[in-house]
C-alpha cells in the first residue's frame, strides 16, 4: 500500500484507525441532525414527510391529490363546511384512484373490459378528472350498441360480379326487418335483435308488425273505455259533472264518500240541500246511486229490460249508455210505486241520466246494516219474516212487481222494521221470466229465515203459492218449476199473437185470466 495515499487519506478519515473507514463490517459513520421541538412538531414537516411516503408508494393518488389543499396556501380554514368539503372532495379522489387501479388489474390487455364509472364519486363541481377517461353515457357513439344495418344503395345492389349483393337478399333483408322493429309502440317490447344479429323473414316480420297495431289500438280503447266508464269507485268525467251542477245548485250541500259498490252501482253519501220548488222537499241525508257504464261486471242486463214491455220499444242493445239509462229509471219507476204502496223503501229525490239521488237509510253517515250482517233476536227475526212475507206480496199485489233479486243482502235493518234496496232489476209478472224470478226470490228468503231459526217459516214452494196466490200442486220441485215455466210460456204465446199482456194470476189455481 502507498505510504502516501494511506497518510493523505487519514486526515480526511477523522479520529480513530484507518483501517476502522474501510471495514464493511465495522460501524458506520452516522450524521445526526439537530433540530428543534418546535420542527418536530409541525405540521407542515408532517404533511411533507406523509407526502413523500404516499409519492413512494402510490404516485398516481399523489398526481391526482396534488391541489390547493395540500398546500394549504391561500385557502381560508376558518369555516367548517369548507374543511368538510374538502376533506369529503380528497377522499372521493382516492376512492376514485383505487376504482382506476381496480379497473386496470381486472381488465388488463383484454379487449372486453369493465368500468367502475358508476361507482365514482367525484363531486360534480370537481373539475379533476383524467382526459383518457370517456362517460359513454356523454357520448353519442355507445360502443356496447350494436351498428344498425347499412342501407341499400339506390341502384338497389352492391358489390360486383360474384359479390353482388341485391336488395332482396335474405340476410340483408332479415337484418332491415330486425331493426324496423324498433319503430313499434314502445309497450310492445322487442328486445335487443340488433345486437343478437338477429333475421327475420317478411312474413314473420309482417305478423309482428300486424300484432303489434292491433295491441296498440286495444290499449287505446281500454284507455278510452277507463276514461269514459264508471269503473270501481271512480267516475267519469261527465258523472263528475252531473254531481258538480247537484252541488252548484244546492241541491245537495256537499257529498262526503262512497258507501257501498256492487256489480251494477256505486254509492255515495251526501247531505241535502235546499229544493228550488217548494213541494219537493230533500232529506238531510240523501244516497246517490251511481249506475255503471261499463257492462263487464253485469252482462245479462238485457234480460231484465228488453222483455219489460215499459221499455221494450226503447230497448238498443247497441248503445251501451242508453241502457244504463233505462237501468235507472226503471229503479225510479219501482221506488215510486213502491213507495206508493207504502213499502219500506229508499225515497227517490231526483233522476239525471244514470244518476239516481235517494233518501239516505241510515243516520250520520252510518248507512242501515243488510239484514245479513245484523245479529236479532228470536223475536225480531220472525218479526222481520212475517214483514219481509207482507212486503212481497203488496210489491206482487199492489205494485204488480217482482223483485228479481230479494236475498239478505238486499235488505237493510233500520228502525226496528225491514227496507228494501236494489229494484233495478225488478220486473212485473207478465214479464217472461217473472214467475221464475219470484220462486228464486222466495227460495231466498226461505232458506235465511229457515237458518235463522225462524220455525213458523215457509218452504220456497208454500211461500210462492201465498205471495203469487197460485195453487200450484206439485210433488217435487222439478214438476213445481215445469209447471211456472209452462204459465209463462202460456203468457208468452198470449201476448206474441194478441199483443196484450197478462193482467194478473187467479188465484184458485184456474188458468190466467187476461184483460180483453
Amino acid at each position: 500500500m502507498d505510504s502516501v495515499g494511506v497518510a493523505a487519506a487519514a486526515p480526511d478519515a477523522g479520529p480513530g484507525p484507518a483501517w476502522q473507514s474501510k471495514c464493511p463490517w465495522g460501524a458506520p459513520n452516522t450524521t445526526s441532525i439537530s433540530c428543534s421541538l418546535a420542527d418536530v412538531m409541525s405540521e407542515q414537516l408532517a404533511k411533507e414527510l406523509q407526502l413523500e411516503e404516499e409519492n413512494a408508494a402510490f404516485p398516481e393518488v399523489v398526481a391526482a391529490a396534488e391541489g390547493p389543499f395540500i398546500t394549504g396556501e391561500n385557502i381560508d380554514t376558518s369555516s367548517d363546511l369548507m374543511l368538510a368539503q374538502m376533506l369529503q372532495m380528497e377522499f372521493d379522489r382516492e376512492y376514485d384512484a383505487q376504482l382506476r387501479r381496480e379497473e386496470k388489474k381486472i381488465n388488463g390487455d383484454s379487449k372486453v373490459s369493465i368500468s367502475f364509472e358508476n361507482y365514482r364519486k367525484v363531486h360534480p363541481y370537481d373539475s379533476d378528472s383524467s382526459e383518457d377517461e370517456v362517460d359513454w353515457q356523454d357520448t353519442r357513439h355507445d360502443p356496447y350498441r350494436a351498428d344498425k344495418p347499412t342501407t341499400t344503395p339506390r341502384r338497389g345492389f352492391i358489390g360486383k360480379g360474384k359479390d353482388i349483393t341485391t336488395k332482396h337478399d335474405e340476410v340483408v333483408c332479415g337484418r332491415k326487418n330486425t331493426a324496423r322493429m324498433e319503430n313499434f309502440a314502445p309497450e310492445f317490447q322487442v328486445g335487443d335483435g340488433i345486437g343478437m344479429d338477429l333475421k327475420l323473414s317478411n312474413q314473420v316480420f309482417n305478423a309482428l308488425k300486424q300484432h303489434a297495431y292491433s295491441e296498440e289500438r286495444r290499449s287505446a280503447r281500454l284507455h278510452e273505455k277507463k276514461e269514459h266508464s264508471t269503473a270501481e269507485k271512480a267516475v267519469d268525467p261527465k258523472t263528475r259533472l252531473l254531481l258538480y251542477k247537484m252541488v252548484n245548485s244546492g241541491m245537495l250541500e256537499t257529498i262526503t264518500g262512497c258507501i257501498s259498490t256492487g256489480k251494477e252501482s256505486v254509492v255515495f253519501h251526501a247531505y241535502g240541500g235546499k229544493s228550488a220548488t217548494e213541494d219537493k222537499v230533500i232529506p238531510p241525508e240523501c244516497a246517490i246511486k251511481v249506475f255503471k257504464t261499463t257492462l263487464n261486471e253485469f252482462k245479462n242486463r238485457d234480460k231484465y229490460i228488453k222483455d219489460d214491455y215499459r221499455f221494450k220499444d226503447r230497448f238498443s242493445k247497441l248503445n251501451p249508455r242508453k241502457i244504463i239509462r233505462m237501468w235507472a229509471e226503471k229503479e225510479m219507476h219501482n221506488l215510486t210505486r213502491m213507495q206508493n204502496a207504502g213499502i219500506p223503501c229508499p225515497q227517490v229525490v231526483i233522476l239525471k241520466k244514470h244518476v239516481l239521488v235517494m233518501s239516505f237509510i241510515g243516520q250520520d253517515q252510518v248507512p242501515a246494516p243488510k239484514l245479513k250482517d245484523v245479529t236479532l233476536s228470536n223475536e225480531d227475526m220472525k218479526k222481520a219474516y212475517y214483514q219481509v212475507l207482507d212486503m212481497m206480496q203488496q210489491l206482487y199485489r199492489e205494485c204488480n212487481l217482482v223483485h228479481a233479486d230479494l236475498s239478505e243482502y238486499n235488505m237493510l235493518w233500520h228502525d226496528g222494521k225491514v227496507w228494501l234496496i236494489d229494484v233495478s232489476q225488478s220486473v212485473e209478472p207478465t214479464h217472461p221470466h217473472g214467475l221464475e224470478f219470484l220462486f228464486r226470490d222466495c227460495r231466498n228468503v226461505s232458506q235465511f229465515f229457515q237458518k235463522g231459526g225462524v220455525a213458523e217459516a215457509l218452504n220456497e214452494r208454500e211461500l210462492f203459492n201465498a205471495v203469487s196466490g197460485l195453487n200450484i200442486t206439485a210433488d217435487n220441485e222439478v214438476d213445481f218449476q215445469a209447471e211456472i215455466e209452462a204459465l209463462e210460456k202460456m203468457n208468452e204465446d198470449h201476448v206474441q199473437n194478441h199483443g196484450k199482456k197478462l193482467s194478473t194470476f187467479s188465484s184458485d189455481g184456474d188458468p190466467p185470466i187476461y184483460d180483453e
